[in-house]
């Protein structure tokens, strides 16, 4: 008889790892992509951005990775197709809802199926990346406190124990974990990176993109600064001329790049205006202020751009920083419980540069980790980056203080470093430091990937 392999919860654990980042070489396979080897055969894989054009010219339900989908609406149909007649023929299901008759059909017929993990606040096997709607669903912006009720803030807590002020314990702890949810954890981190690549390739030169830009700055700057306004004025021209921007997803200057880009189709007045209703809402211009999400939901909900609009953009968070809400201007939204796979990537997926506003320790680490990238090549080829803000990267002795009540006192020589290590392997031409947004925008625009990422023969 032909065996159906059911996979239960505790039979394996995923290992960390990172796909491969769109027109950039890296031999790390991911979970989908080794089902997607299995056997002698390459399976096709179909999620819900390509389900139904599967379906519509679907000959046969053979060498398939389903995921996460419920195909019970299409129980008969997928049922009557022919299916595997060998083991390496079979369709794999991850997260699946299966009709009765394709259950019957697939379990004489070699299928792999993982059940979906629904013990937790989150989901295990993922067919699409997050949304606003999806992360806060049961947000009432007229009680700010009910954010504590969405899926992402019961997600978090699940991961990150807290104290009653909703901040992370000192020092951090994590919430105990059996294997199941560690395993679905690294399942939901593997599914939201193979969604991501996804977006990404839509974005890719070798497919008619223009590429992606990140942008990185402190999560800690105000609404009213004027540095938050120049950022999102950069991510708007950006987003108009058809790169996909990216942050960290979270607030700060990660929300002034989602928010440039959602205006994108508007104004910068209009956009400039946005920002200015934000700060005169009142405790709302720092991401810990009791009406920050409020002002910023009435925003959105006010702005929201008609469908196929060029606006989309793209946010990273992490619940490891779960403190720090998302914002909510992203179009779509990959979060991560592990943080470390999320800083690696982000920066990786920056085939057109990053721009690093002015920030403290997190975005040092994210200007010396794309240094590092940058220095040895890792990915092929080098790519622009800016230092946003003369004075944040690169002051003089007398622009530097130690009193932490000075506006000195976050000011930093990290220019000097990176012009030494750029200079030290030739990527001197891919550097830049200015005040200005023209001069940013520049540097992004004058940039050329190489052939290999722009699908030049």
């Amino acid at each position: 008889m032909r065996q159906l392999i059911v996979v239960a919860k505790a039979a394996f654990v995923l290992g960390r790892t990172i796909d491969p980042v769109p027109g950039r070489s890296d031999d790390k396979l991911g979970f989908t992509t080794m089902l997607c080897a299995m056997g002698t055969h390459k399976k096709t894989e179909v999620d819900a951005n390509n389900y139904s054009r599967w379906l519509a010219t679907a000959a046969a339900c053979q060498n398939v990775v389903f995921q996460a989908l419920d195909l019970q609406a299409d129980d008969q149909r997928l049922a009557a197709l022919p299916q595997a007649a060998t083991p390496d023929e079979r369709c794999v299901f991850l997260g699946c809802q299966l009709g009765r008759r394709l259950a019957a059909a697939v379990a004489s017929n070699f299928a792999l199926v993982f059940p979906e993990l629904s013990d937790f606040d989150f989901r295990a096997f993922r067919s699409r990346l997050y949304s606003v709607d999806e992360l806060f669903a049961g947000f009432d912006p007229a009680d700010t406190a009910s954010y504590h009720f969405t899926p992402d803030w019961k997600a978090y807590i699940s991961y990150v124990k807290v104290g009653a002020n909703g901040k992370p314990l000192k020092p951090l702890q994590y919430v105990d974990a059996g294997l199941d949810e560690v395993m679905a954890r690294r399942l939901h981190d593997h599914f939201i990176s193979d969604e991501m690549d996804e977006l990404l390739e839509a974005f890719s030169p070798a497919n008619g993109g223009t590429g992606v830009v990140a942008v990185m700055g402190g999560h800690d700057r105000k609404r009213s600064d004027p540095v938050f306004d120049q950022v999102a004025q950069i991510a708007r021209e950006l987003t108009r001329d058809g790169y996909l921007v990216v942050s960290g997803g979270g607030p700060g200057l990660m929300e002034a790049a989602n928010l440039g880009a959602f205006f994108a189709e508007r104004s910068s007045d209009a956009l400039s205006a946005a920002i200015l209703q934000m700060v005169l809402v009142g405790d709302s211009d720092r991401y810990d202020g009791r009406n920050w999400l409020k002002a910023a939901w009435n925003v959105r909900a006010a702005n929201l751009p008609a469908k196929g609009d060029r606006w989309r953009s793209l946010g990273v968070p992490t619940w490891f920083y779960g403190h720090e809400p998302p914002n909510v201007f992203a179009s779509d939204i990959a979060k991560y419980f592990e943080n470390s796979i999320r800083e690696e990537g982000l920066l990786a997926i920056a085939t057109h540069g990053v721009i690093f506003a002015e920030g403290n320790a997190g975005t040092v680490q994210e200007i010396l980790q794309d240094c590092c990238q940058n220095y040895y090549e890792n990915y092929g080829y080098r790519s622009p980056m800016i230092l946003f803000g003369r004075r944040a990267w690169d002051p003089s002795p007398d622009e530097m203080s130690d009193d932490t009540t000075s506006a000195l006192f976050s000011n930093k020589p990290v220019w000097p470093l990176l012009s030494k290590l750029a200079r030290m392997t030739g990527f001197t031409n891919l550097i830049t430091l200015t005040d200005e947004p023209a001069v940013a925008l520049a540097a992004i625009r004058a940039f050329r990937a190489p052939v290999t990422l722009e699908g030049v023969s």
